[in-house]
């Protein structure tokens, strides 16, 4: 009888990219989507985010719209302009910026939803889990 040795499926870590200048900001969404499935990149502003789209693929962008220096809205324009990361999903994140010019600000800048503070817990892993979902499965 012959035996072959399987393999375990080593399950790697997907990559979400977590943008916000408060780091209570990124304490909170670190509360609601640590997994060990996830590997959470954080970023503290607009041009670090930057730096890391050109050194990762990320499944999806959570991106404060209001931060100093270089706001949501022009972060996720420069993201779009890079070719590694012009399709990565874009959910702007603001407890700000509510009215309606804002928001369509953000969809016009690349964005695939829009989510004001404090946030459904349930709600948000649930759209960063499709787009996980997605990315493994065609990214």
């Amino acid at each position: 009888m012959i035996t072959t040795a399987v393999e375990p499926h080593v399950a790697t870590k997907t990559h979400v990219l977590v943008v916000d200048d408060r780091p209570e900001g990124l304490l909170a969404l670190e509360a609601v989507l640590g997994s060990e499935n996830l590997t959470l990149i954080k970023a503290n502003s607009g041009r670090e985010a930057l730096d890391l789209a050109l050194d990762h693929d990320f499944a999806v962008i959570l991106l404060d719209v209001q931060m100093p220096d270089m706001d949501g809205f022009e972060t996720a324009h420069r993201i779009r302009q890079n070719s590694r990361s012009k399709e990565t999903p874009i959910i702007f994140i603001t407890a700000i910026n509510k009215e309606i010019r804002h928001i369509n600000k953000g969809y016009e800048a690349g964005a695939v939803d829009y989510i004001f503070k404090p946030f459904e817990p349930f709600i948000l892993k649930a759209k960063v889990d499709i787009f996980v979902e997605l990315f493994n499965l065609f990214g």
